[in-house]
Formats: C-alpha cells, sequence, structure tokens
C-alpha cells in the first residue's frame, strides 16, 4: 500500500505545472554605476542584501562609470534569459536600443536611482529613486535662508557638479539655480564636474582656489564625497572650511556626518540609498504582472551641523 501511495503522489508531481511544483528562484540582473563614492557603496551593499534575503538570484555587474559596460551588462542579461533587469544609469540618454532589445526578449526594466531618457516610456516599468531636483531645491532653499540672515552681503558660489550628463548632475544644478535665482546677490561664479568622487572634488576645489579674481562664500557640491575632498583643499589651502566657505552638499553619508560634527561642513541633503528591500519587493511585483507606479520617490529630509552630533549614530550609511 505504502508503495502504490509513492506511485501516486509521485505521478500527481509530475502532472503538476512547473510552477505549482518547486519554483525556481527570480533572477534579478543588477548593473551599478561603479563605487564611486559612500553613497553607492551602500546602495550596492543594500541591493546585495535584500537579494539574499527575499531569496532572489542577483546578478550584479559594476560598470566603473561607464555606459558602455553597463549596455554590456543589461545585453548578458537578456541572453541569460533573466527574470527582471534592473540598473542605474550612468548618464541619461543612449539607452533605447538596450532597452527595446529587452522588451523584445520579454524581459521587464525596472530603473533604480537615476532616470533615462527615452523615446518610448513603456521601454521600462517603473522608476524608484530620489527626486534629484527637489534635492537641488533644498540646497537652495537652505542657502536663502542662511543669506536672509545678513540680507545686504552678496555670495559667490562655486559648484561641483557630478558626472556629466547624469540625471543627479543635471536636476541637483537645475533645483538649485531655479531657488537661489530669486535672489540676485547669489551668483555661481564657477561651476565644474568633480565627478562624483573625492578625490576630482579635491582636483577642482583647488582649481578654484587658485582663481583669486573672486572671494568664494559658498560651495555647492553635488554629493558629499566631492565636498569631503573639497574640504581637503580648503584646509590646505589655509582656510577653514565651514567657516571661511559655508559648504553645502548632497547624500547625507556618515562621512558627511563626521564632517558637520566637525564643524567643517554646513548642511547635507539626504539621498536615500538603502532601496534594496524595495527593488526586491518591485522586482517580485513586477514579474507577477502587478500593477505598480511608474515612479517612486523615496522619503528624504535635510541635516544641518546643528543636528550632526545627534544624528550621527542613527546612520546606517
Amino acid at each position: 500500500m505504502k508503495l502504490i501511495a509513492r506511485r501516486t503522489l509521485l505521478a500527481t508531481l509530475l502532472a503538476l505545472p512547473a510552477t505549482a511544483a518547486l519554483a525556481a528562484p527570480l533572477t534579478l540582473g543588477f548593473s551599478q554605476v561603479g563605487a564611486e563614492s559612500e553613497w553607492r557603496t551602500a546602495n550596492s551593499a543594500s541591493i546585495k542584501a535584500a537579494a539574499k534575503e527575499a531569496g532572489i538570484t542577483l546578478k550584479f555587474a559594476d560598470a566603473q562609470q561607464k555606459q558602455e559596460n553597463q549596455v554590456k551588462a543589461l545585453r548578458s542579461y537578456i541572453a541569460q534569459k533573466v527574470d527582471v533587469i534592473a540598473f542605474s544609469p550612468v548618464v541619461e540618454s543612449g539607452w533605447d536600443t538596450v532597452l527595446k532589445e529587452a522588451k523584445a526578449a520579454g524581459i521587464p526594466v525596472i530603473l533604480t536611482d537615476r532616470a533615462v531618457k527615452v523615446a518610448d516610456p513603456t521601454l521600462y516599468v517603473t522608476f524608484i529613486g530620489s527626486d534629484f531636483v527637489e534635492e537641488g531645491r533644498k540646497a537652495g532653499r537652505w542657502l536663502l535662508e542662511r543669506a536672509a540672515k545678513t540680507p545686504n552681503a552678496a555670495l559667490n558660489i562655486v559648484e561641483l557638479q557630478g558626472t556629466v550628463g547624469s540625471a543627479p548632475a543635471i536636476d541637483r544644478k537645475k533645483g538649485f539655480e531655479e531657488v537661489i535665482k530669486t535672489n540676485p546677490k547669489l551668483q555661481i561664479i564657477r561651476s565644474q564636474s568633480g565627478e562624483f568622487t573625492r578625490a576630482k572634488g579635491k582636483e577642482v576645489m583647488e582649481s578654484f582656489l587658485k582663481q583669486r579674481d573672486k572671494k568664494i562664500d559658498v560651495l555647492y557640491a553635488h554629493n558629499d564625497d566631492m565636498a569631503i575632498g573639497a574640504i581637503q583643499a580648503i584646509e590646505e589651502a589655509g582656510l577653514k572650511p565651514g567657516v571661511d566657505i559655508v559648504i553645502i552638499s548632497i547624500d547625507g553619508v556618515r562621512g558627511a556626518f563626521e564632517a558637520m560634527k566637525a564643524g567643517k561642513l554646513n548642511v547635507t541633503v539626504e539621498c536615500n540609498p538603502l532601496l534594496g528591500p524595495q527593488l526586491m519587493q518591485l522586482a517580485k511585483d513586477v514579474v507577477a504582472k502587478k500593477p505598480v507606479e511608474k515612479r517612486i520617490t523615496v522619503n528624504e529630509g535635510v541635516y544641518p551641523a546643528e543636528v550632526a552630533a545627534k544624528e550621527l549614530p542613527n546612520r546606517k550609511y
């Protein structure tokens, strides 16, 4: 009787569709920009940990800040027939062809952290990340409030932009300029890319400081790593960062809070990198063909130096 029962159970399992038996784990192909900053490192760690926790097979590729590397990675994922592709694009444009290939293969695409400009918005299912324009506005509003305390003073601003052509660099500049233009005494006198890296941020700030035609009152950096690099350059020039030059940056990494606690940075606008859990749930929903929002924005705050010491122990990145 036991033998008959086992044969009956085996026959039943063989007759079931694959999904009703032991379903294979979902496979996610993810292409990361690189490891250019504390923020990016935390973002990658969050994605890897969340995939493991969710039981998702993750195929992870580091593009080293090169678009051609990302295109190769995406085509590799298409060839491997992954269930879903997610990536954080190096730059906004130039994605139409490879995304059409993914769509033709029936593989849904999720954008994380950075958006793209494509002729057909159906080439990706959803975008999850920050509102970079609003981050720039928050930085600008903080400066407006500070400038209002000395209404007759003119402030010369230098800007460290992110990677040329990237969504955060374009949008953080746009949002900041949109706000500060309401005060004609706030002027950006120099603006150059620091490529989102600490080393390049230091190098460009050194160049700004050597141009002595106008005094620098404010530094606006598109991320904390460039700001921290610039702080080194300011100190080496014999000036006090955060005092002689007001420093505003974006991301909210631990390094920025440590710099604020030391009195070397004045404010950081938060950009949350811990998107892993939300991304994994999105991947599951998309593969299951559940409806999702086209754009999902995370909630973020503004942290001036006054709260740095209290907030530092709470930072997870």
